[in-house]
């Protein structure tokens, strides 16, 4: 069987996203329940920035900024980029918002003699360093490009160039799974096997990254 690699995004493939973790937090940041509406691609006619977001109105990382000033404001606080905000509702526990269903594929893959990466545009700009000391699966991971410090974001071709590289592997031997549909393009493009990640539906797209890194 040939080695192949699974290469992963972070934010909403291996963690939830933060609409689906309003709950937790509310709680962390002393909200009433519900006070968070903003549900992004799980309602997307009641979210305009996101949709401006996904007709490339507006970036994500500008996405995210407005919604870490909104929920700032509702706590005293002045957060004009996002990780305050995700350190204080992330911080403590972060384990709580990593998907199980990416941690049984992760150790699907591992099983199975595959190579392990991480191809994230933000992990630390966003999520700080000590989030990842917190994550012990992460030292499973044979690779982690993160553009907080190539600066090379995709989907530029050399964003996808540092995995092949870094893993002395073909780019047809990759299985690329993100949950932004321009990336999905960039990783195809430069010829890897591509899943665009449904959040809504992530035991599925696992099912599918996983049966393209086995044929």
């Amino acid at each position: 069987m040939t080695r192949r690699a699974l290469v992963l995004d972070f934010g909403g493939v291996i963690s939830k996203t933060l609409f689906e973790t309003h709950d937790l937090s509310e709680r962390a940041l002393d909200l009433a329940a519900g006070t968070l509406t903003w549900r992004g691609p799980f309602d997307v006619d009641t979210d305009p920035p996101w949709r401006d977001m996904q007709a490339g109105v507006i970036t994500e990382r500008d996405y995210w900024t407005t919604r870490a000033r909104e929920t700032g404001r509702l706590v005293g606080k002045d957060w004009d980029t996002l990780p305050p905000f995700l350190t204080a509702v992330r911080g403590n526990d972060p384990s709580e918002v990593i998907r199980p269903e990416a941690l049984e594929a992760i150790g699907a893959a591992k099983r199975a003699g595959h190579r392990l990466a991480i191809l994230s545009n933000e992990l630390d700009l966003f999520y700080g360093k000590e989030f990842r000391a917190k994550l012990p699966f992460l030292a499973d991971f044979d690779l982690i490009v993160d553009a907080t410090y190539t600066e090379i974001l995709k989907p530029d071709p050399r964003a996808f160039a540092f995995i092949t590289n870094g893993l002395s592997i073909d780019a047809g031997d990759c299985v690329f799974v993100d949950d932004q549909l321009k990336n999905i393009r960039g990783g195809e493009a430069i010829g890897m096997s591509c899943v665009h990640f449904d959040v809504t539906r992530p035991g599925a797209s696992y099912e599918r990254a996983l049966s393209l890194l086995s044929a």
